[in-house]
C-alpha cells in the first residue's frame, strides 16, 4: 500500500469517490435488471413493470434538486455515505419473503434506491470540480469523463449480475449478497472520505435551489430530452421485446443490456480523444448540438428498419450499440459540460440541478417505454426517441460557445 501512501490527496479522494460511485453503480445495475425480470416472470406486464420503477424516478427529481442544497450545506462526504446506507436500506427492504413482494412493497423500496442513487451521483459529479483546478479544463474533462465511464461499464456489469444472480439464486439470495457487499463499502468509506469535502463557504439558503445561471438551465433542459430519448426503449421495452420476440432467456437479455451499457462506459471514458479535446480548446455548445444531431439518425433508422421490416433483427441489435457508442459522448460532453458551468462554492447547487432534470428525462422516458411499448411496439418508442434527440439538439444551439462559455457563467 506504499503507492497509495505518495499519490496526492486529491488523488486519493478522487480514488476513494470513484470506488464509492463504482460499488454503489453495481448494486444499482443489478437491481434494476433483477426487478424486471423477477417481475417479468410472475405475468406482470410491461406498464406495470415500468409502473414499478416510478418512485424511484420521482424520488430522483426531488433528491437531486434538494440533495444539491444538502450537499453545499453539510458536505459532500455526509450526502456520499447517506446514500450508501439507504441503498443498503432499500435493498434490505426485498429481503422480505416473496409473498411480501407487492407492488407498493417494491415500489417504496425503489424510492429509497432512488433517493440513494442519486445522492451518491450527484455527490460523485460535485466532488471532482473541487479536487481540479480552475485552469485546468482539460484535465477536469478528462476525471469527468473517466469517472462516468467507468460508472456505466460497471453499471452494464450489474446488469449482467442481475441476471446471472436471478439464474443461480433466488430473488432474495441475490439481492443479501449485494447487502453485505455494499454494507462493506460504506463502513469504508465512513473512515476514509474527506469530512469537509464539498461544504460551501457561504451557506446556501434554501431558495438557492433553483440555478440562476442561463448556461445550466439550457444544458439542464438538454440532459432532460437526451435521457428521456434513450430510456423511452432502454428501461422497459427493449428487455421485454428481446424476451418475447427475440425468446432469450434472462442470461441472455442481462447479458445484451450488460454489452451495451459496458460499451457505452467504454466509449465515455474516450470521450475526450473522440471529440478532439486538448488542454486549451475544451468542448462547447456547439460540440454538444452536433453530436446531438449525429445521434438522433439512429434510433429513426432502426424504427424504420422495425416497421418495414429491412433486416430488422439485425438492424436493431447493431444500430442500439452504435446507438450507445453515440450516445455516450452526447452523455459524456454534457457530464464535462455542467462540472465546468457550476460554480466552485457550492458546487452541487449547480450539479443538483442539472441532475433533477437528468431525472426528470428518466422518469417521462420510464412511463413512456411501458406505455408506448404496450400500446404500439418497439418502433413506436424509437420513434419517440428520434424526436427527444432532435429537441436536445434545438436546445444545444443556444449553449455557450468558445470564450462565451466563461462569460455567461460568470455573469451567472
Amino acid at each position: 500500500m506504499q503507492w497509495l501512501a505518495q499519490l496526492t490527496p486529491q488523488i486519493r479522494q478522487y480514488m476513494i469517490v470513484t470506488g464509492n460511485y463504482w460499488a454503489f453503480t453495481l448494486t444499482d445495475g443489478a437491481l434494476r435488471m433483477l426487478v424486471v425480470l423477477y417481475f417479468y416472470g410472475l405475468g406482470y406486464s410491461p406498464l406495470s413493470i415500468a409502473m414499478l420503477f416510478i418512485f424511484y424516478e420521482i424520488f430522483g427529481v426531488i433528491t437531486n434538486l434538494i440533495g444539491g442544497w444538502l450537499g453545499a450545506k453539510l458536505g459532500l462526504n455526509k450526502t456520499m455515505n447517506i446514500g450508501l446506507f439507504m441503498q443498503i436500506i432499500a435493498l434490505g427492504m426485498l429481503l422480505v419473503p416473496s409473498d411480501m413482494l407487492l407492488v407498493p412493497w417494491v415500489m417504496a423500496a425503489q424510492a429509497m434506491s432512488g433517493i440513494a442513487k442519486d445522492l451518491n451521483k450527484m455527490s460523485a459529479k460535485s466532488a471532482i470540480k473541487l479536487l481540479v483546478p480552475d485552469n485546468a479544463q482539460g484535465q477536469l474533462y478528462k476525471w469527468v469523463a473517466i469517472l462516468t465511464g467507468s460508472k456505466n461499464a460497471l453499471k452494464g456489469v450489474g446488469f449482467f449480475l442481475g441476471g446471472a444472480l436471478l439464474s443461480l439464486l433466488d430473488f432474495q439470495g441475490a439481492i443479501l449478497v449485494m447487502t453485505c457487499s455494499l454494507a462493506l463499502v460504506w463502513i469504508l468509506s465512513l473512515v476514509t472520505l474527506n469530512k469537509e469535502l464539498g461544504k460551501a463557504k457561504n451557506k446556501p439558503k434554501f431558495t438557492d435551489l433553483l440555478s440562476k445561471s442561463k448556461a445550466v438551465n439550457t444544458l439542464s433542459a438538454a440532459r432532460m430530452f437526451l435521457f428521456g430519448a434513450r430510456d423511452v426503449w432502454f428501461v422497459v421495452a427493449l428487455p421485454v421485446y428481446l424476451a418475447t420476440v427475440f425468446n432469450w432467456d434472462h442470461w441472455y437479455v442481462g447479458g445484451f443490456m450488460a454489452t451495451w451499457v459496458i460499451g457505452y462506459g467504454i466509449v465515455q471514458g474516450f470521450a475526450p480523444k473522440l471529440t478532439g479535446n486538448s488542454k486549451d480548446t475544451p468542448p462547447d455548445g456547439r460540440h454538444a448540438m452536433l453530436w446531438a444531431l449525429a445521434l438522433a439518425i439512429i434510433p429513426a433508422i432502426i424504427a424504420l428498419s422495425l416497421y418495414y421490416q429491412w433486416n430488422a433483427s439485425f438492424i436493431l441489435v447493431a444500430g442500439l450499440l452504435l446507438f450507445g457508442a453515440l450516445f455516450a459522448v452526447n452523455s459524456s460532453l454534457h457530464s464535462y459540460l455542467i462540472v465546468s458551468y457550476a460554480g466552485k462554492d457550492g458546487v452541487s447547487l449547480d450539479v443538483g440541478f442539472y441532475y433533477m432534470a437528468n431525472a426528470m428525462g428518466r422518469l417521462i422516458g420510464t412511463v413512456l417505454s411501458g406505455w408506448i411499448y404496450q400500446e404500439y411496439g418497439l418502433g413506436m418508442c424509437l420513434g419517440i426517441s428520434t424526436l427527444f434527440i432532435a429537441i436536445t439538439a434545438v436546445i444545444s444551439v443556444k449553449l455557450p460557445r468558445g470564450q462565451e462559455r466563461v462569460i455567461r457563467v460568470e455573469k451567472g
